[in-house]
């Protein structure tokens, strides 16, 4: 019986320490601390030198739940994945996960040789071990600060925090095991990170249209969507795994494709994702935060603040000036993606590869690392926004969206319902538009069900469910949040080829002698973009119209302010693509047939 008291105990005290990193977050949300420096603080006071007193050392335990953490964070980050998104910056992306991870430990080596008296297969390991940026801990405080960034930069950062950890991963087994054994050649270890990443993207593209396959014609019962693409994920991880693949860059292929095409209950599984990763993160931190013994730390603290500098301003600010010097990223943009290596979990994670091995000072790797996440949680966690705003990376903060609702109808994946409540200073109620892809297919009023016949005219305080696609849902958003008054455009730009976007469609007819309908007559410009692009508005943006195009020139309020007008006179032949794009396109052709995006 005492045996079976000792496992209850172990459930309870877990149980607690992970209720109070969940309540601790809303302290933290409060006061802007890094989150996941909460969730160390916590394992590390419950640990043995602090006032929890637990005796936990269990490095397996914790390498297994790290792993099973870490495969759930990369494939959710894959999974909310817009490819559209990051097909631009994939280029640099990749080259920052690659390249980037591999000069950051080159450079970080010789500082931490010195600082640390190893020597440098030693001080390489201990570069590697830090190099990466870890996905959760940016993505989480550039959420919780309420940041947007400009599309390029925070397309890159995504893909690049995406894809880096499996580089960090394989450079550091490679490493240790150059340790363990004594012995390898350049050949073996550019054949083993073929073979992985090789296998690894055929294992998550092969697992990703199997899950998706599996979602659409397996009748599965109400509720069991989501668990079943999250142990599929589990699944390709430990197969890649198993195969000696790289487990970690396959979960996150395998995100990408399912998340990128029309599966059943595609919002359940994201939500209760979003639930597991955010249990998963907290569960990883406060274990290594147990592992952590603040006494070990004594005599490595000081040097390893001096990697931790030296990464953070040095070698990271270097591999990122050379991986994006092909690419038209301005310096301000460089410096910003620069400072926002933040290091998290995935560094404490690599340093407990040699505690687990056994290797001689796999403690002072653990220690050091454990140094440079809370170092740079402080820095760079704490200084994120201002760095985004001074930098001009950030972009004016949305309004929240609206209280959203999707359902997922039943036999078919095409469309879902989508519900929102109608308020009074929104696009829907002013203008009465609504996207040409969506119908209004009932109303909510005073807890009465209406047809949208009978509910004419539809008032504020109104529920109205449309059908919609489901990867355009999330653009119906901006139809029902309140309209931001527009800043009136320069008149001067009501010539022959800019005017205001307040300009009627009939007016525009009228001069340029082009057809539109007398329904869409009464439409000014900016409603036109607003009807007929899937999502919001974006400078660039263009939509024919009869024998112009309209190109959007400034935007304001979400809405567009200003219109180009491309007249058939003024197309040009355009110019051949250079041997670089040539190849980027059949890239990117080839991606999309295989992936399926």
């Amino acid at each position: 019986m005492a045996s079976l008291d000792s496992f209850s105990i172990a459930i309870l005290l877990g149980a607690v320490l992970v209720m109070a990193g969940i309540l601790s977050s809303l302290l933290a949300l409060r006061f802007g601390a890094p989150l996941l420096l909460v969730f160390l603080a916590i394992g590390m006071l419950a640990g043995d030198a602090g006032p929890g007193q637990l005796q936990f050392n269990d490095v397996g335990t914790t390498y297994l739940v790290g792993s099973v953490a870490l495969a759930l964070i990369l494939f959710d980050g894959g999974l909310k994945t817009r490819f559209a998104s990051i097909r631009t910056v994939l280029a640099p992306s990749v080259l920052l996960a690659t390249v980037g991870v591999l000069l950051t430990a080159v450079i970080t080596a010789p500082f931490a040789k010195f600082a640390l008296d190893l020597n440098w297969t030693e001080s390489l390991l201990v570069g590697a071990v830090v190099a990466s940026t870890d996905a959760a801990a940016v993505f989480l405080l550039v959420h919780t600060q309420g940041l947007r960034l400009r599309p390029r930069v925070g397309a890159t950062l995504e893909a690049e925090s995406g894809t880096n950890d499996p580089f960090a991963i394989f450079l550091t087994l490679m490493l240790v095991e150059y340790i363990s054994l004594g012995s390898s050649t350049p050949g073996h270890v550019v054949m083993e990170f073929v073979q992985e990443a090789a296998l690894g993207a055929v294992v998550g593209v092969i697992g990703g249209r199997l899950v998706v396959i599996g979602l659409n014609k397996v009748a599965l019962p109400q509720g069991l969507h989501a668990p079943f693409v999250t142990t599929a994920a589990l699944v390709i991880f430990g197969g890649s795994q198993i195969m000696h693949a790289s487990g970690f860059l396959a979960v996150y292929l395998a995100g990408i494709i399912i998340g990128n095409r029309p599966t059943r209950a595609h919002n359940s599984v994201v939500a209760f994702l979003d639930a597991a990763t955010w249990l998963a993160q907290i569960v990883m931190f406060v274990l290594l935060g147990l592992l952590v013994s603040p006494s070990r730390l004594g005599s490595s603290v000081l040097p390893a603040i001096a990697v931790s500098l030296v990464l953070m301003l040095v070698a990271r600010p270097i591999a990122v000036f050379v991986c994006l010097a092909p690419f038209r990223f301005n310096w301000r943009e460089k410096i910003f993606i620069a400072w926002t290596g933040l290091r998290g979990a995935v560094a404490i994670f690599l340093a407990s590869i040699p505690m687990l091995v056994g290797l001689s000072k796999a403690y002072l790797y653990f220690d050091v690392a454990f140094v440079v996440v809370i170092i740079s949680l402080l820095l760079q966690g704490w200084t994120l926004a201002p760095a985004a705003r001074k930098l001009h990376v950030a972009l004016p903060r949305a309004e929240r969206g609206p209280r959203r609702v999707e359902l997922d109808l039943p036999g078919q994946l095409e469309q879902q319902l989508v519900g929102y409540p109608v308020r009074p200073k929104s696009l829907y109620f002013r203008r009465g538009l609504i996207p040409s892809w969506s119908k209004p297919t009932l109303v909510i009023r005073n807890e009465h069900i209406l047809t949208p016949l009978e509910a004419e005219p539809v008032t504020p305080g109104d529920y109205i469910y449309l059908l919609a696609p489901p990867e355009k849902a999330e653009a119906l958003d901006r139809f029902f949040v309140d309209m931001q008054p527009s800043t009136a455009p320069d008149p001067h730009l009501l010539g022959d080829f800019m005017v205001s976007g307040e300009h009627t469609l009939a007016e525009l007819a009228e001069i340029y002698g082009v057809k539109v309908s007398e329904d869409e007559g009464r439409l000014t410009l900016a409603d036109y973009f607003d009807v007929h692009l899937d999502r919001a508005p974006k400078e660039g943006a263009e939509l024919a119209l009869d024998t112009i195009v309209l190109v959007a020139r400034s935007i304001s309020g979400g809405r567009v302010n200003v219109v180009g007008l491309r007249l058939p006179e003024d197309d040009e032949t355009p110019a051949p693509l250079t041997r670089r794009e040539a190849l980027r396109k059949k890239l990117a052709e080839l991606w999309t047939s295989v992936a399926g995006v």
